[in-house]
This record gives C-alpha cells, sequence and structure tokens, in this order.
C-alpha cells in the first residue's frame, strides 16, 4: 500500500511541474515585457493572479488525486475479483480432480460388478439347472405333504388328565383309614376317514386286569404307571343315510345306561347297529332303535361270552321340560367264564396249583386285582387261576359244581328303564336335573344262599336296583356350578358284580348315597367334591361285601357306612 502511494506522489509532483513549466512558458513573454517596463517590480495584481492559478492547479491535483482514488478503488476490485477468480480457478481445478478420482474409482467399481455380474450369471446358470431337477422332487414332497396335512385335518386330539386325593372311614373296630392319591390320564384322537366314516383311537392309565377304572395310585417305589388301548373303532354314519350308525371295535357305551350295569371307565367291544329319526310331533322329538352283541370271552374250544342287547328311546320336549326316556334289554351268556379266569386276565400277583385239597401259591408279578375272594354252596373260590375275574369283589350268587368249578347260580338278562329330565328353572345356568332308573334281573334264581351255604328261600329273588339322582346347574361354561345327591338300592343279583360301578361301597348287594359338587373353575378345569356313603344291603347273603371285609362280627347285622371322600382336579384337552 505504501509503494502505491509514493507512486501516486510521485506522479502528482510531475503533473504539478510540468503545469507550472507550461505556465510559466505561457507567462513569460508577458512577464518579460512587464519585467522590461516595471523592471522587476510585483504587484499585488501579480499575487492574486498567481493565487489563482495555484488555486486552480490544486483544484486540478484535488481531481487528479480523486481520479487516482476511483482508479485505486477500481483497481482493487479489479484486484479482488481476480484474486477470487483464482480461488475459483483453484477450486475449479480441486474439484475437476476429484471428480476425476471419483470416475476412476467409479470405473473400477463397475469393472468389478461387471466381474461379480458375470460371476452371479454364471451361478444362475448352474443354480437354474439344480432347479428344475429339485422343483420336480419338491412337487412330489409337496403332494405328500399336503396328503398329510389333509388326513391331520380330519382328527382332533382330546383327552384329560385327573389328580385325585381319597380317603376311606368306617366305624368298627380294628378299621385304620386310609389316604391315597390317584392319578387319571387318558388321551386319544378321532375325526372323520372320508364322508361315511369316522374313527378313534384313545390310550388311557389303569392296570391291565381292571377294565372298571382307569386309576393309578401312586404307590410301588415311584414306579412308572401302565397304560394301554382303551378306546379303538370306527362308525360308519352315510351322508346319504344320516339315519343309521353302525360301529365296531372297542368304543364307549353307545346306549344309555348308569353305573348300575356298568362303570363309566369301562369301554365294551363288539358291534352297535343304530337307526335314529327326527320326528316334528309336539311331544316326541326323536326315536332311536338300536341293537348292540358285546363279546367278553373267546376261547378256541367250548362256548363263547357275549352278551346280546338292544335298546328303544326317544328325546321329549314339552315347555321348560325336556327328557329321554329308554327301554334296554341285555341277555348275557356264557358268564362262568368271569369265574374261571386265566392269570393274565385278572393280573394275578401269585399263581400256583391245588393238589388234593392243598394250594401252593407263587409270587407273581402282574399288577392286576387278581383273584376275587368268595365262597358258594360247597366250597370257595379258588385262590390262584384260573379263578374269579371281579375287580371290586365279587358279590353275586355262586354255586360250586361236582367238579370243583364254581358258577352263578343266576343267569343274567337285564331289563333296565331310565327316565332322564331336565328343567328350565329360569335361569340358564341352574337347570333342575333329575335322573330316575329301574333295572331288573329276568333270569334271577330264586333260591339265594346265605353265607354258610344254605338257601334263604323266604327272600325270592334279589334281582331289582333302584336309582334316584337330582342335582341343581350344570357344567359348561366357566364358573359353572353342579350340585346334587343319587340313591342306589341294588340287590345282590341285580347285574353282574364283575362290570358294575368301582367307586361304590361294592358292586351288588348294597345301599350307596352320594353327594357331589362339581365347579368349572376354568373352560377347561373343573374341582370336584364327591361323598359316597354306603353299607352293605343284606349281610345274611353270601359273599355280601359286610362278610367279605369282616366289618361285621356275624352275618345279620347292620354294617356300619363307609365314607369316602374324593376330591378331584381334571384338566381336559
Amino acid at each position: 500500500m505504501q509503494g502505491h502511494q509514493k507512486a501516486l506522489a510521485t506522479v502528482v509532483a510531475l503533473f504539478l511541474a510540468a503545469a507550472l513549466f507550461a505556465q510559466s512558458s505561457q507567462s513569460s513573454p508577458a512577464r518579460a515585457k512587464k519585467a522590461a517596463t516595471r523592471r522587476g517590480t510585483v504587484t499585488v495584481k501579480d499575487i492574486e493572479e498567481l493565487r489563482a492559478a495555484l488555486a486552480a492547479q490544486q483544484e486540478q491535483i484535488q481531481q487528479l488525486r480523486q481520479e487516482m482514488q476511483s482508479k485505486d478503488s477500481a483497481l482493487q476490485d479489479a484486484r479482488r475479483q481476480a484474486e477470487q477468480a483464482q480461488q475459483q480457478l483453484q477450486q475449479a481445478q480441486s474439484a475437476a480432480g476429484d471428480a476425476q478420482q471419483k470416475a476412476l474409482i467409479a470405473q473400477s467399481a463397475a469393472e468389478q460388478q461387471k466381474e461379480n455380474l458375470d460371476r452371479i450369471n454364471s451361478t444362475l446358470a448352474d443354480l437354474k439347472t439344480s432347479l428344475v431337477g429339485t422343483a420336480v422332487t419338491a412337487q412330489d414332497e409337496q403332494k405328500r405333504v399336503s396328503a398329510l396335512e389333509s388326513l391331520v385335518g380330519r382328527f382332533r386330539l382330546n383327552g384329560d388328565i385327573r389328580i385325585r386325593g381319597e380317603s376311606f372311614f368306617q366305624d368298627y373296630k380294628g378299621f385304620e383309614p386310609r389316604n391315597r392319591a390317584r392319578v387319571r390320564v387318558r388321551f386319544g384322537f378321532d375325526g372323520r376317514l372320508n364322508e361315511d366314516f369316522s374313527g378313534s383311537v384313545a390310550m388311557a392309565t389303569g392296570s391291565l386286569g381292571d377294565p372298571t377304572t382307569t386309576n393309578e395310585t401312586f404307590t410301588n417305589f415311584f414306579d412308572r404307571k401302565s397304560i394301554g388301548l382303551d378306546k379303538a373303532y370306527i362308525t360308519y354314519n352315510p351322508v346319504a343315510h344320516n339315519w343309521l350308525s353302525a360301529t365296531g371295535g372297542k368304543f364307549p357305551y353307545l346306549w344309555q345306561r348308569t353305573q348300575m350295569t356298568g362303570d363309566p371307565d369301562l369301554n365294551p367291544e363288539g358291534f352297535d347297529v343304530k337307526l335314529s329319526f327326527n320326528t316334528q310331533t309336539p311331544l316326541v322329538k326323536n326315536v332311536t332303535v338300536q341293537a348292540f352283541n358285546t363279546l367278553f370271552n373267546e376261547v378256541t374250544s367250548g362256548s363263547d361270552s357275549y352278551a346280546l342287547g338292544g335298546q328303544i328311546a326317544g328325546k321329549l320336549e314339552a315347555g321348560p321340560w325336556t327328557a329321554t326316556a329308554s327301554y334296554m334289554a341285555e341277555k348275557w351268556n356264557g358268564t362262568s367264564a368271569l369265574l374261571q379266569a386265566s392269570g393274565f386276565a385278572v393280573q394275578a400277583t401269585t399263581v400256583g396249583f391245588s393238589n388234593g385239597g392243598t394250594t401252593t401259591t407263587i409270587p407273581a408279578t402282574g399288577e392286576g386285582p387278581g383273584c376275587a375272594k368268595g365262597s358258594g354252596s360247597g366250597g370257595s373260590f379258588p385262590t390262584v387261576p384260573p379263578c374269579a375275574f371281579a375287580p371290586n369283589g365279587e358279590t353275586n350268587a355262586v354255586t360250586i359244581g361236582a367238579d370243583g368249578k364254581p358258577r352263578f347260580l343266576s343267569g343274567f338278562f337285564y331289563s333296565d328303564f331310565i327316565l332322564s329330565n331336565q328343567i328350565k328353572t329360569g335361569m340358564s345356568r341352574l337347570p333342575l336335573n333329575l335322573l330316575l332308573e329301574f333295572e331288573e334281573n329276568l333270569d334271577a334264581a330264586n333260591h339265594p344262599y346265605d353265607t354258610g351255604g344254605k338257601l334263604i328261600t323266604s327272600l325270592g329273588k334279589q334281582n331289582q336296583a333302584y336309582l334316584a339322582d337330582i342335582s341343581v346347574g350344570q357344567t359348561k361354561n366357566q364358573n359353572d356350578i353342579q350340585v346334587g345327591y343319587a340313591w342306589l338300592r341294588e340287590e345282590q343279583d341285580a347285574a353282574l358284580a364283575a362290570f358294575a360301578e368301582s367307586d361304590q361301597r361294592a358292586p351288588t348287594n348294597i345301599l350307596q348315597h352320594r353327594v357331589y359338587a362339581l365347579w368349572k373353575v376354568r373352560a377347561n378345569t373343573v374341582a370336584g367334591l364327591t361323598w359316597w356313603h354306603g353299607r352293605t344291603l343284606n349281610s345274611n347273603l353270601q359273599n355280601n361285601p359286610a362278610s367279605l371285609n369282616k366289618t361285621i362280627t356275624k352275618a345279620g347285622q347292620t354294617e356300619p357306612f363307609l365314607n369316602r371322600f374324593q376330591f378331584d382336579l381334571i384338566y381336559t384337552f
């Protein structure tokens, strides 16, 4: 900046000198003339003229200075613009360099991508070749999977788990209260095989020698519990004739019945044919007729053991009252086989042989009830197989033949009337339920024996059973509650003891009371409490439970009631 100022001062000085020289050159002749005239005298006028000339020169100098400043400012602007242009040029050169470098990088990446693309195209070509072969295999696999899904989709899993706590109390000398815990597990699946056929398979816990219960007691040193085939059957129910149903296999009861003629856990084996017709009458809504054949013992030589039966039932409706009325007739053949069962059938814990009235026993590995205790006119039951099959005690009248083999005194031909009623009370969750039943054994003998094997002709036939069960409520939805009471009177030969209810005081010859309460805790969980209060009906008769269990000191006494409490938690799936 100082250099510029010095140059400017030099230019101004030169300019002033030139101006003064020009002025002096122009005015010198006049001045010379004046000087010659005045001979060197200077006047005021001369001074003023000089001052005016100087002022004009200063003004010119000032203008020149302003022009120089303006030019210097323009020069400075031009310089700044030049510097900015230089900076922009440098930035442009730098950007161009970056762009060139990026272009090189992009070109390298493009070349790399081209190489990768070539490799991918090569791999895809190989993969396409492989997929063509795999697609054919996958198609076949998909067909098989679809077939399996279609099969599985037609079936559903079902079952339940029950945990039970149980206590026994009876008021007689020497009785020790009994407490035990038990578990029951049942599971299976059922569904349609096709449009006209359906089927079911189920497994369940329980001793293989006791078809009347699926319970397993918590005992035997934490051993594994037995499980076996509980149900397996096929049903034919054609779409074109849905009033027809035919079932074969091991199936649940397909006809109306109660505990008097068969334990709820027992699943009969054989065949059933049912014809069911809906009606449009004001009272009768449905009529069902069916026939069944159950097979309980087959032998290679001799007569088989089986039962033939039939039932007619009708569904009735009138206002708030609905009911199912039924009559069943069932004839049992070859029942004496129950008194001569094999060691496998009774799952005997001891086996052996008899020789000259002496019985030798040998321990066996069975876990069933073993040989049933009892006696007949002329002797006692065998204590080693072949022997009596009655998991809950043989309470029917029995006689011993000349060959030493026991046989039933009576035949068994059930005649069974059941009327199951439900009355709406105005509260949908609290219907009134009433079940009435009368059952009679039409083939019962007219002369039962006493505990000593003598005839008691005055008692006539011991062949009738009565049941009344009344309850309020239901167990359909969560928090539903049902409470009820049942009364049962069943004489000695009203039914076969081998297959009757396992939880009551005894299979037959009993007076039984039952109080129960159920609470549906969740949609699939039920809690229950049951009190069984029962005793022997007639302790004079042969094989009565009081004498067999020694709860009385002599025949004819009234047995103290046996109280059995059950606490259940049942989970269903």
